[in-house]
């Protein structure tokens, strides 16, 4: 029973998360019509909450290990639920953007926790499985936020999209508080590594904000520099700590968990701005509703909820580096083919499309998270979790940035309008073709990790 209710609190959870962000995307035309603004602070209502998750990541999986997980957990369902609510009053682009880090620091909490505690729940042999279901809570999230939020948006505003997901957020703590039990603690006695958080923290906020900046002016190129040498300096000095925030040794010799963690930064870079895209392809140059626009969307997520499940407990069989690799390659042909996009692309060949992508994320997905988490010993769980977490985010963040580039190469400050459609299709096309490239270099980082029983890190064998 106890695992029966601990799955339930963390899918629910892990549903909020990208309901909200999926939902988000639908408003992000009506948001930038009532607060004004281009595409470059547009493009920062999902940066910076991206930004602050991936900043936090690490260190709370690490604290999460040191002082428990259902500590973090809980903490990050409180913070959550009352930073969307603030985001729905927010009265301008740039106090938006305000509450949408605060917001990304406590989902942070909430995905350094959610798998680890999962992995811990339940044994190897029922791992994928859990994972999956977690992976299909994910995907639900995605598949009804487009529609609910169209809906929402069109009819009584996008604050409501966070209104409505601030009460469910509380409706998940009170499950939380009544129902599930266990701290899931990792680790005792060892100590915090602050000065590794902040190398690591201001160096990649440097790095993310000076590439998604390059577009707009030239001194971001000094950023982004910056952030590099920061970057760099946090890895030589993590070789040198007893109790690093990260064991700089987990990446370099497991090759599994390193590939597995490549292959997600490059999955995620090259399918996060989807949606991104199509909303603003959708509603700008075809001229749809956003709730039409969210009903075309849905065919992906939904697809990938209904094949998660099925996928995790494949990888339970079969190796998850040939499960997750044949997901990769049908979300590279998908988004070849989305390269060459047009006014007069059939609705029912891009929803076709987009089922096809939805199939490949839940087939790289739930086996990519497997074989990450089956590679590590359990007092590993946490920053293993934070650091495909961290691919995850920046893998995101990164995909905004490449959208970001092309979108202002062509867009420029213009406002978005319908009147500038063909521009909006061309940067489209242009987004796709970089992203497919980007996911077809994955295909290779996720054949080269290896077999699990080859590179002896199955639980089983330890």
């Amino acid at each position: 029973m106890k695992r029966k209710y601990t799955l339930i609190a963390i899918t629910t959870a892990s549903f909020l998360i990208p309901f909200m962000g999926s939902a988000l995307n639908l408003a992000v035309p009506t948001i930038g019509q009532e607060f004004g603004g281009d595409i470059y602070l547009l493009g920062w209502v999902m940066n910076a909450y991206l930004l602050a998750s991936a900043v936090f990541l690490l260190p709370l999986g690490r604290l999460s290990d040191i002082v428990g997980r259902k500590k973090i957990f809980t903490g990050g369902i409180v913070f959550f639920a009352l930073t969307t609510f603030l985001c729905g009053l927010a009265w301008s682009l740039p106090s938006l953007i305000i509450f949408r880090i605060i917001q990304g620091l406590s989902s942070a909490m909430i995905f350094a926790t959610a798998i680890p505690i999962l992995t811990l729940t339940y044994s190897p042999q029922e791992r994928g499985m859990a994972l999956g279901f977690n992976s299909a809570a994910v995907y639900t999230g995605l598949s009804l936020g487009p529609v609910i939020g169209g809906v929402i948006n069109h009819h009584l505003g996008w604050q409501y999209i966070f209104f409505l997901t601030a009460v469910i957020a509380l409706l998940v703590l009170y499950f939380v508080l009544r129902h599930m039990s266990g701290e899931w603690q990792g680790i005792t006695g060892e100590k915090f590594d602050y000065v590794g958080v902040i190398l690591y923290g201001i160096g990649l906020v440097f790095v993310i904000y000076g590439s998604s900046s390059l577009a707009k002016w030239g001194g971001a190129v000094a950023f982004l520099l910056i952030g590099l040498a920061l970057m760099v300096s946090f890895v030589f000095y993590e070789l040198r700590q007893k109790h690093p925030l990260l064991e700089i040794g987990l990446i370099r010799k497991n090759v599994v968990f390193a590939f597995s963690n490549l292959a997600a930064l490059a999955n995620y870079s090259a399918t996060f701005a989807i949606g991104f895209l199509l909303s603003l392809y959708l509603q700008v140059a075809r001229g749809f509703d956003s709730q039409l626009a969210g009903l075309i969307l849905l065919s992906q997520p939904i697809l990938q909820a209904l094949f998660s499940p099925f996928a995790g407990k494949l990888s339970d069989r079969i190796e998850p580096r040939i499960v997750a690799t044949w997901g990769m390659i049908l979300t590279t042909v998908g988004l070849f083919v989305l390269s060459f996009i047009s006014r007069e692309t059939p609705l029912w060949f891009i929803i076709l499309n987009l089922a096809m992508q939805g199939v490949g994320f839940a087939f790289f997905a739930a086996p990519n998270n497997n074989a990450i988490m089956t590679s590590v010993e359990k007092k590993e769980y946490g920053v293993a979790s934070a650091v495909l977490g961290t691919m995850r985010i920046v893998g995101q963040s990164f995909s905004m940035v490449l959208m970001t580039l092309v979108s202002s190469y062509y867009l420029g400050q213009l406002s978005i309008s319908p009147l500038y459609g063909d521009l909006v299709i061309k940067s489209t096309r242009v987004s796709f073709f970089i992203f497919a490239l980007v996911c077809f270099g994955g295909i290779f980082a996720s054949m080269a990790r290896g077999n699990l029983e080859k590179n002896g890190s199955q639980e089983s064998a330890r």
